[in-house]
């Protein structure tokens, strides 16, 4: 699929998808549900539309879904309020896309430096995160659950090589949430725009740069015909999750079942969407490197000492806006210590000697 086909289409709006039996939607419950993404945009928008048919599937058209991408109801970055507000049920997206709101919902998609997907999965069921969730949530009249992960995503796409801090000085950059802050804090010029634009800033030289997500989604984006150096594994947005959030007073009036229909709707498409990125990175990666010519690119190790320094001052600045702020940071940095150390001693060592062995990632 091509980059243009799909995006002309969800600029003229397909206009809502109905996803429910219509015999047996007539009596049941209508679940309204806009997303962040365009419509059949490769990996995050196909994966919110394949939630929201399993969503109508499960509940055999108790729940009688309606699907809008972005664009089609409103906006991408209008979706929060669409929801809180009542208009619709629920909104799929990235949390961090709304740090405008409250700084700490950044935590509940990634931070810099922050916890990989297998972690902040583990924080997020039984380390106490979706009771923070929840807590950040609530007092915008919401319910949140998780449903989506890309994994470890990439650095970014550059018009130049990136060597020390110092070249990011003046770079304008399309990079959200507390990522984006870093960036700031050394010298870039950063903003935050919705997926379908991306590509038309980058070609038109209104951004420099830009992060989007990994090999599987960043090929039918074309970013490579404007920015050729493509950086590996990015300190902004390491791992974690994607929202499906829905309006607190549309949750409470499910019953118990329709309420564990939706949650395993998310819990199935939160594993896929994570396991389907996996698959597909290494073979679009090569795509990019043996048919477009792009280099791979690392970050050294000075400018991801650089990153460090100025993260370590955003998370200063996050505790600061307020009580709840500082416990959802320091909630999280102290679980990502207490699991990151069993990792680094298991999973990143196993993975390590593995590589070496086989010789992989030379």
């Amino acid at each position: 699929m091509e980059r243009r086909k799909f995006l002309k289409g969800a600029a003229l709006g397909a206009g809502a998808t109905a996803l429910a039996t219509p015999a047996l939607a007539q009596s049941g419950k209508t679940l309204t549900i806009v997303s962040t993404w365009p419509r059949d945009f490769p990996g995050l928008g196909i994966s919110a539309q394949r939630l929201a048919a399993r969503i109508g599937q499960l509940s055999d058209g108790a729940l009688n879904v309606e699907y809008f991408a972005s664009g089609e109801r409103v906006g991408a970055f209008d979706v929060f309020d669409e929801v809180a507000s009542g208009n619709a049920q629920a909104y799929i997206g990235a949390e961090y896309y709304f740090t405008g709101k409250h700084p700490a919902f950044a935590y509940f998609t990634s931070v810099p430096f922050g916890m990989s997907t297998p972690e902040w999965n583990a924080w997020i069921k039984f380390g106490g995160g979706q009771e923070l969730w929840d807590e950040v949530s609530g007092e915008f009249g919401l319910k949140a659950l998780a449903a989506g992960s890309t994994g470890t995503q990439a650095g970014g796409w550059f018009n130049k090589e990136i060597e020390s801090a110092d070249d990011l000085k003046g770079l304008k950059m399309r990079i959200p949430g507390l990522g984006g802050q870093v960036l700031s804090k050394l010298g870039a010029s950063t903003v935050s725009v919705p997926g379908s634009q991306i590509y038309e800033n980058l070609v038109s030289g209104a951004i420099d740069a830009t992060e989007w997500v990994g090999p599987y989604n960043d090929y039918f984006m074309k970013f490579y015909e404007a920015a050729k150096y493509y950086y590996t594994a990015g300190m902004h947005e390491p791992g974690g999750g994607l929202s499906f959030s829905m309006n607190r007073a549309f949750y409470d009036g499910l019953s118990d079942w329709e309420r564990a229909v939706v949650e395993a709707a998310c819990n199935e498409e939160h594993a896929a969407s994570h396991e389907e990125n996996i698959a597909k990175n290494g073979e679009y990666l090569a795509k990019l490197v043996d048919e477009q010519g792009v280099q791979v690119r690392a970050f050294n190790d000075d400018v991801w000492d650089s990153f460090g320094e100025a993260a370590e001052e955003v998370f200063e600045e996050t505790r600061d806006h307020s009580e709840l702020a500082a416990r959802v940071n320091d909630d999280f940095q102290a679980k990502l210590r207490e699991m990151g150390t069993m990792m680094a001693q298991f999973e990143v060592g196993y993975i390590n000697q593995r590589n070496r062995v086989l010789g992989l990632g030379e």
